[in-house]
């Protein structure tokens, strides 16, 4: 019989729904259970693209006696961390502190008030490798419920005070200055690997943020190297086996430093993310590559994590069946990978030795006897090689890899968690708005706008405020911190694109809830859950990045962004208060805090406000050009068409008109203007000359 996860939503939870363990999901019924039976919780973590939670479930928790083990001595509760990012952070913190490390699968094991006292991330059922076996991992923790309480109540308080310290805030008066940000510059740099771009060693991942962050200080600084960083590192990922050059679209990170071995699992805000930092550049650099992989990445997204009703969705998994059996036990890249008969089967002889050459697809492989594939040479290098102009040998490759392509999606696909999260969406609304005004492809801009309206339509309880996850035909779960922050982030951008001023509306409405049921007005910063959420053991507030761009950096952000829009103070004084509580840490850990180092950035300015006005086709060309500019210091208003004026921007536009009918555009700083630019000709001249 199934287990109580049948009746949840979740993908991720409805892959245990079947197993022998007595799941249930996190909920008053299952604390209440656990303080009922005096029983300590077992309490599993993960999310539906983890191939370590895959490979957990089918060696442990599929396994009869493991199952009866837990089932004996534990209640046992299963989170999916996308939609209880809430609970991933505090248990995470939790098993960081016991153990120097973390992951998913995340375990840990509460007393009945859901306190941790011990935990770990995978663990085999039995011994092997030198890690201790999953049964052993339950036979000691029993035993120590049992025979040791004292000492494992002692461990979980004291742990629950730890985390408790951790939403403290060091910094409410320090020092805002621009040496932060170039500190954070000198510590990239350091770690800069300029062998194969991006930072560190393996395992790499993108690094989004940070390589923001050099981009603004190449842009404000005119320093070469800050930008020959970040374009060796998006370069290097490229053309590694990290992007999907079929489908396009980003996996989650590089097992090796040369960005060629991917963890296969694709997610939204990986995608998001990167779709922006390829279009920035390319809006930096007029590099064509840049642009390409923006917008083939967009289009993965618009073609295989777009719901039909505009929404996108959150993850495609790393494992799948065998091509060649789609009934058989899926494995962890099979989808993405092949052996040159498979391509030979495709292409035929010739080309697919060409293909197979450029793509370093070889008999032995680079992943189990298959090939991940990448480009490890310049294509001009390559056609060379074959007697080719370099243009014709990309018509070529371009032909090879939609056939490809083709036959890659009649195999058994990876499995997709369709559910939509408002957070991650607004991260997507955000670049698709982005990118599809720069390159002036409104596609993508529509896109962003159809996501928006799917989110505020259909995610928001009976009192207008926002949910946090849509799936099937319900949404659920109040909205956290980098809900409203991205989804405000996603709408100003989307303002930007279009000139809706409905749009601000929409955002201001998000950031003003920010304000009231989030922030710290003490210490500054912001809380993770707002103030009426469920009472868990601690109520957190981080204020770094993770994969993705903390909620309080993100409302730092849309605040000054905003503030600067529509002259409103108190955006302004809220971002600045988390600015001054997230000081220290932008100094002590810069490359965790890149986008807090980005609305510092904007906040310290200077910081242009762009007015254009005007009716035709030189203000709708001008529009394009701004669009396109890579411009981080800046926000963008207009009216120049058709529009129902926003009293939120009243401020801005006062006294403000078209002169002689034509483009006219202001340039301020405060909301002080300097004399108008009237007509494409001048504009051009002095702003995108």
């Amino acid at each position: 019989m199934p287990n109580a996860l049948a009746n949840e939503t979740s993908p991720y939870l409805l892959q245990h729904k079947d197993n022998p363990v007595d799941w249930r999901p996190w909920g008053e019924e299952a604390l209440a259970l656990a303080r009922d039976e005096d029983k300590p919780i077992f309490l599993s973590i993960g999310y539906a693209a983890c191939h370590w939670c895959h490979v957990m479930e089918h060696e442990s928790f599929e396994d009869p006696g493991i199952a009866a083990a837990l089932n004996d001595a534990f209640v046992c509760i299963k989170v999916d961390r996308e939609e209880r990012p809430d609970l991933d952070q505090i248990y995470m913190n939790a098993v960081q502190a016991m153990t120097g490390r973390g992951g998913w699968p995340m375990s840990v094991f509460c007393t009945p008030e859901g306190k941790p006292f011990y935990g770990g991330t995978y663990w085999p059922p039995t011994a092997q490798r030198g890690m201790p076996g999953f049964d052993q991992v339950i036979e000691a923790v029993t035993d120590a419920w049992r025979n040791r309480r004292e000492q494992a109540i002692e461990m979980g308080e004291g742990l629950a005070e730890k985390l408790a310290e951790l939403t403290a805030v060091e910094g409410a008066d320090a020092e805002l200055a621009p040496d932060l940000i170039t500190g954070a510059g000198r510590q990239l740099e350091r770690s800069f690997d300029p062998n194969h771009g991006g930072f560190g060693q393996a395992p790499k991942f993108p690094h989004t943020m940070d390589l923001g962050v050099l981009l603004r200080l190449w842009k404000s600084s005119g320093r070469s190297a800050w930008l020959d960083i970040v374009s060796a590192t998006l370069r290097h990922m490229a053309t590694g086996g990290i992007y999907d050059h079929l489908g396009g679209g980003f996996a989650r990170y590089s097992v090796d430093e040369r960005w060629l071995v991917p963890h296969f699992e694709k997610m939204l805000y990986d995608n998001a993310l990167l779709a922006g930092a390829y279009a920035d550049a390319y809006a930096a650099t007029g590099q064509a590559q840049f642009k390409r992989i923006a917008c083939e990445t967009l289009d993965y997204l618009l073609r295989d994590m777009t719901s039909p009703e505009g929404g996108f969705y959150s993850t495609e998994d790393a494992d799948s069946p065998p091509p060649d059996d789609p009934g058989g036990r899926s494995e962890e890249g099979l989808y993405y990978t092949w052996k040159p008969e498979e391509i030979r089967k495709v292409l035929g002889e010739d080309e697919a030795d060409i293909f197979c050459r450029v793509y370093d697809v070889t008999p032995i492989g680079n992943f189990e006897g298959r090939n991940v594939l990448s480009l490890p040479k310049p294509i001009a290098a390559q056609a060379k090689h074959f007697g080719l102009g370099e243009q014709e040998l990309a018509r070529q490759l371009a032909e090879h890899r939609q056939k490809l392509l083709a036959a890659r999606e009649k195999r058994p696909r990876p499995g997709l968690d369709d559910k939509v999260l408002s957070g991650w969406n607004g991260l997507a609304i955000e670049a698709m708005a982005r990118a599809g005004a720069a390159f002036g492809e409104n596609k993508y801009v529509q896109a962003a706008g159809r996501a928006a309206d799917f989110v505020l339509g259909s995610m928001r309880d009976a009192d207008g405020r926002l949910l946090h996850t849509y799936r099937s035909g319900q949404a659920k779960l109040a909205g956290y911190l980098d809900d409203y922050a991205a989804m405000a982030g996603g709408l100003i951008t989307l303002y930007e694109a279009t000139f809706d001023e409905r749009r601000l509306g929409q955002a201001a409405e998000l950031l003003d809830a920010v304000l009231e049921r989030f922030a710290d007005a003490e210490s500054g910063g912001f809380y993770y859950t707002a103030d009426d959420h469920e009472k868990l053991i601690v109520r957190n507030k981080d204020l770094t990045d993770g994969a993705t761009p903390g909620g309080a950096s993100l409302a730092a952000t849309a605040l000054v962004r905003l503030g600067k829009l529509t002259g409103r103070a108190d955006y302004l004084r809220a971002a600045e208060h988390t600015l001054r509580a997230a000081a220290p840490l932008m100094e002590r850990a810069p490359t965790a805090t890149g986008q807090m180092l980005a609305a510092l950035d904007l906040w310290l300015g200077p910081t242009d406000e762009l007015v254009l006005l005007g009716v035709g086709p030189d203000a709708e060309r001008v529009a394009a050009a701004l669009r396109a500019q890579y411009a981080p210091r800046r926000v963008l208003a207009g009216r120049i068409g058709p529009c129902q004026p926003l009293e939120l921007l009243s401020g801005l536009f006062q006294g403000k008109t078209s002169i002689n009918g034509e483009a006219t555009l202001y340039v301020c700083r405060d909301h002080a203007c300097a004399e108008p630019l009237v007509g494409e000709a001048a504009i051009r001249s002095a702003v995108l000359s």
